[in-house]
């Protein structure tokens, strides 16, 4: 279960599930998988062809087994969604009906706004083979199609919710689009680039490399942008300022 860490909080609610005639336990597991990864945790089947509860579910399911545990069963569509007050259901082709389509980025922020006025709400996804019929797709509000090429639009299930599950928790997702991942470390800060850039250039002078002196003004300002690009960590500048110490003395290393 790479990727688990039972030390932080997890993330429920959302809107609803509902797969109407899931063919495949296997299939069912992977979409509760996928729920659980963004934050969605309600669970409607519709007719699941092969039984509920399904030990080939639990198995795909990869740890995600709150999901499976509190998965309702239902007879009918119309039943799954009854409670609901907006469904999105999810079809890759046109079926000709005079309704709204959105992609699932606008669903998502759709969805969110609803259920902060206290609506309830789910996503509709049909059997893996050819998806919601017309009967179904007419009890939702709103189409999601997903911008794929045209050539090739082929999902299966578990890739569908994922998607558009993924959309949903990106909305309210806080995450900064580029962060350090160097355990933990920050950036050096700008006084311990200085402290050392000085002391590299100190250290090039009596080489000679920055030789002749009307280049070194532009021949430092290259070095120091390049090392800032590096974005280095104190720890990076330590490891740095020991290759200076050994150059300068000679040292060879065991």
């Amino acid at each position: 279960m790479a990727g688990t860490d039972r030390s932080k909080t997890i993330r429920l609610g959302g809107p609803a599930v509902v797969l109407v005639d899931p063919q495949l336990g296997e299939n069912i597991g992977m979409v509760a998988r996928a729920m659980l990864n963004c934050g969605l945790s309600e669970l409607r089947l519709v007719r699941p062809r092969d039984g509920w509860p399904n030990e080939a579910a639990v198995s795909a399911a990869a740890g995600a087994d709150t999901v499976l545990e509190h998965a309702r069963l239902y007879d009918t569509t119309a039943a799954a969604v009854a409670d609901l007050a907006r469904v999105y259901a999810a079809t890759a082709r046109p079926r000709g009906m005079v309704k709204p389509v959105v992609t699932p980025r606008r669903a998502a922020a759709e969805l969110r706004a609803a259920l902060a006025e206290g609506l309830r709400a789910g996503l509709l996804f049909g059997p893996e083979r050819s998806g919601l019929v017309n009967d179904d797709l007419a009890l939702a509000d709103t189409l999601l199609a997903v911008p794929l090429n045209p050539a090739f639009a082929s999902l299966n299930l578990a890739m569908a919710v994922l998607l558009v599950g993924y959309e949903w928790f990106q909305v309210a997702d806080a995450t900064p689009p580029r962060r350090l991942e160097a355990g933990g470390q920050p950036p050096a800060g700008k006084a311990e680039l200085v402290n050392f850039f000085q002391r590299l250039e100190a250290a090039l002078d009596e080489t000679g490399f920055l030789h002749p002196p009307e280049k070194r003004p532009g021949m430092v300002r290259n070095l120091r942008n390049m090392i800032q690009r590096m974005d280095p960590t104190d720890q990076d500048l330590r490891t740095l300022h020991g290759i200076i110490s050994a150059l300068r003395s000679g040292r060879r290393g065991d």
